[in-house]
């Protein structure tokens, strides 16, 4: 039968192109005039890379223009050019203005404090639920003073009397009117008010009577003008390097099209200025860009399919309710780094920020919502220690954010310890454990990489792929992974049926890709990047699985099959631990003890893992409450903890580290049936999940089960009963495999 499919979208060119031209601007400029063009200048920091327009050619065109001014890409002197598409970029809010309730809790004059339910706790039955801790933050005296924000975006109002004090034009520019003022094209659906409302979440100022108060209310904020004209590689690279040695902070809350059906990220010049600002930005510290996840998740779409989230470079955030359940907009995917609330049902409140036309809204949604709290939170970091470089900081979010009470039916300790999961990465967002750590933080090691590329002759992909990762143990090499980077070549009759996979020698799976119902697309995979963070910490060593599995739906011929041409594995970490000392390695500046304010200027500073009520006397054992969990009692000695060690599990209520049942080495909970590994003697019991001296009848202990092993998705430090007999012809009990 036919089947009706919608036309792929044509390409738009513009009048518009990059040009690489060695010699400067001078020359530049001589080759511009010389074919016709108007030189606008660099791309942003890249190096030879100018924007050239010509005011005589069509504007948007469905096909590449030809004429005398065609001719610059012949000139010996031109290195590159490429005429400027347009790429569809869409800004990640839900269009909603629901009004939220009106709690009465207040400490600023600000009037919509008390709409803030997400920075302080208002629950209507004055029972707090888990924060992201940015009171506590402000306490220990961080309000991101020193540290600049921009916002990547249609404009900001520099006007607001919530961001005028805060403004910063040296962090600002128009790249859609290639001037120097960000200010919004204002019309009567105020359709530019995005940029605006992400601003005031981010730097809006304290007590002065107006709206809101801002995650780092003493932060410089700017808005980089980028979305309200035709998108381009151009305008993208130029937005992404606007003052990278002056901005610390970008914040993005836009990406492609989020409608289950699109695979797109960012093109050439983007790629150089991410990495560009990675390498050079913050004086060789590293640019750090914030990222909003996406909201497709209505229509079955995957952030992988979103190279601007998928890239190592940004720091990807999710969203969850105020009641910690999945958004009906999001969408999961293994790159996402960390979590913040945001809205959900109608029923649920949103967020609270400045609005266009000097107003206030509290209808705020969407994963907009999250990126600019991380780039505040972010800033109160910066801080409190302005040296810590773009992979401190993504090490720091993974180190601090805590799953709490969000719920996910995919919560999993990867071998290095970090829960994770693929709706919202680490975890919410804690911004007094971001700022502790920072002040104490050493730098991570350098970042190594390792690249194995495989070739596959028209290979099925219904079919399990076993790859060995870095092996070697020099110093250049990877032994403590990061990042890890799959990338495929396949071609397919329809993308959409496909689904990856990548399972690590520790045995922790990532989901690349799922299904997407509205991918028709004949396209496959050309090249494109996965990324995941869900082997953050693990070592490499080993075997990496891929999995690629083609679900044919009705919409194809089943007989028309896939095949993977190549795919690559790229891992990105460290060749040494990265927590631990490494002597001469520390440069002069990782050793710098960083001045920070106290929490009371009257008292004694806290010790680090302690919480806002500080300690009871001089003993850094006895905190009175803890930043993440403690161990023991007031009475007999409290001991703060970020990770529950070997024998205990972790009460997120209590968020206290509770001991396991005897003979538990890992569990869940207290009882003897909710173990997940056992000590050293004892075999574990997949049937009932028990630790005991035997195994039962129908089991026999297997030692090639032991250390690291994943059996029906549980890790085992220690030998395991399999359920076969020595004749391997024992049938396994209901629910359990050989």
């Amino acid at each position: 039968s036919k089947i009706c499919q919608s036309l792929a979208p044509r390409n738009v060119y513009t009048n518009h192109w990059a040009v690489r031209i060695a010699g400067g601007q001078e020359e530049a400029d001589k080759l511009a005039a010389k074919y016709g063009y108007n030189n606008y200048g660099q791309i942003g920091s890249l190096e030879d890379h100018y924007h050239f327009h010509h005011s005589r050619v069509v504007r948007r065109a469905a096909f590449s223009t030809r004429g005398a001014h065609s001719f610059i890409q012949m000139d010996p002197k031109v290195d590159w050019v490429q005429q400027q598409l347009v790429k569809q970029r869409v800004k990640r809010y839900i269009k909603s203005d629901t009004r939220s309730p009106d709690p009465n809790f207040i400490h600023f004059n600000d009037p919509k404090w008390s709409n803030m339910w997400y920075i302080h706790c208002t629950d209507k039955n004055n029972r707090c639920r888990s924060e992201m801790n940015i009171l506590a933050a402000w306490q220990r005296g961080y309000t991101g003073k020193n540290v600049v924000v921009t916002i990547l975006d249609d404009g900001i109002e520099r006007n607001h009397p919530d961001l005028a004090q805060n403004y910063d034009q040296l962090a600002s520019y128009d790249v859609n009117g290639n001037d120097h003022d960000p200010t919004p094209r204002y019309d009567s659906s105020n359709e530019n008010k995005h940029g605006t409302r992400c601003a005031g979440e981010v730097a809006a100022v304290a007590n002065n009577s107006h709206c809101i108060v801002g995650i780092a209310y003493n932060a410089r904020i700017g808005g980089i003008r980028m979305l309200d004209g035709d998108v381009t590689d151009v305008v993208e690279a130029k937005s992404l390097g606007v003052r990278p040695d002056y901005i610390d902070i970008y914040s993005a809350s836009w990406g492609p099209d989020d409608d289950g059906k699109t695979v797109d990220g960012p093109g050439p010049l983007a790629k150089q200025a991410f990495e560009m600002g990675i390498k050079k930005g913050r004086k060789g510290l590293g640019s750090i860009f914030v990222w909003a996840s996406g909201n497709g998740g209505r229509q079955g779409d995957h952030c992988s399919c979103d190279g601007y989230t998928n890239s190592i470079y940004t720091i990807s955030i999710s969203s969850t309710t105020e009641n910690g359940n999945k958004p009906w907009y999001l969408e999961v995917c293994s790159s996402t780094l960390a979590t913040t609330y945001s809205s959900g049902e109608f029923y649920d409140r949103k967020i609270v920020t400045t609005d266009l036309r000097q107003r206030c809204t509290d209808g705020h949604t969407g994963t907009s919502v999250s990126a600019p709290m991380v780039a505040g939170v972010i800033a109160l970091t910066l801080e409190a220690n302005p040296l810590v470089s773009w992979r401190d900081i993504q090490h720091l979010l993974v180190k601090t954010s805590r799953p709490v009470h969000l719920k996910a039916n995919d919560w999993k300790t990867n071998a290095a310890g970090h829960r994770v999961s693929h709706l919202y990465g680490f975890g919410l967002v804690d911004a007094e454990g971001m700022v502790v750590e920072a002040k104490k933080w050493r730098s991570v090691p350098t970042q190594h990489t390792c690249t194995r590329m495989y070739i596959r002759a028209d290979q099925s992909l219904n079919s399990t792929i076993t790859s060995t990762g870095c092996t070697e143990q020099a110093e250049q090499h990877v032994s403590y992974v990061e990042h890890v980077v799959v990338k495929v070549l396949v071609v397919h009759p329809r993308r959409g049926d496909l689904e990856v996979s990548l399972i690590s020698p520790s045995g922790t799976r990532s989901q690349l890709l799922a299904k997407r119902l509205f991918d028709n697309s004949n396209e496959g995979f050309r090249n494109w990047e996965f990324m995941t963070v869900h082997c953050w910490g693990e070592r490499a060593e080993g075997q990496w699985i891929l999995e690629i599995i083609d679900n044919p739906s009705s919409l194809r011929n089943p007989e028309v099959l896939g095949k993977l041409k190549e795919w690559t594995l790229v891992l990105y970490g460290t060749s040494g631990h990265p927590y631990q000392s490494h002597g001469t390695q520390h440069s002069r500046s990782r050793m710098l003890k960083i001045p920070t304010p106290s929490r009371d200027p009257n008292g004694p500073e806290p010790p680090p893992e302690c919480g806002d009520q500080g300690c009871d006397g001089p003993d850094p054992d006895h905190c009175l409450n803890c930043i993440h969990y403690s161990l023991g009692s007031l009475k007999t000695g409290r001991t703060c903890v970020s990770h529950c060690p070997l024998g205990f599990y972790d009460n997120l209520e209590a968020r206290r580290c509770r001991r396991c049942h005897k003979g538990c080495e890992r569990c869940v909970g207290r009882t003897p049936t909710e173990c997940r590994s056992c000590r050293r003697g004892l075999y574990f019991n997949p049937l009932n999940t028990t630790c005991s001296e035997t195994c039962p009848a129908g089991y026999f202990a297997d030692d090639s089960k032991s250390s690291g092993v994943s059996l029906s998705h549980l890790f085992f430090s220690h030998t395991v009963c399999v359920c076969a007999g020595p004749d391997r012809l024992v049938r396994c009990p209901v629910g359990l495999s050989k």
